[in-house]
C-alpha cells in the first residue's frame, strides 16, 4: 500500500507545485499518512483543507477508504 500512496502523492506534488507549494512525506505508517507542507501551501490559511479534503479525500478513494493524512509542521 505504501508504493501506491507515494505514487499517488507524487501526483498530487504537481498540484501543490503549480501554486507555489510543496510536501515533503515524513512517515507513511500503515493507513496514517504524515505530511509537512512547504512553500505558499505551509502558510496558507486552508492548508488543514488542503490535507484533508484535497490529499486525504483522492488516497481515500484512489488507495484505501481508510487512510489518514496528519500534517506536521
Amino acid at each position: 500500500m505504501e508504493a501506491k500512496i507515494r505514487a499517488k502523492l507524487e501526483e498530487l506534488r504537481n498540484m501543490l507545485k503549480a501554486d507555489g507549494g510543496d510536501m515533503d512525506i515524513v512517515s507513511i505508517e500503515g493507513s496514517q499518512v504524515s505530511l509537512r507542507l512547504k512553500g505558499a501551501c505551509g502558510c496558507c490559511p486552508h492548508a488543514t483543507q488542503t490535507l484533508k479534503q484535497g490529499i486525504e479525500r483522492v488516497l481515500q478513494e484512489a488507495v484505501d477508504p481508510t487512510i489518514t493524512v496528519l500534517q506536521v509542521k
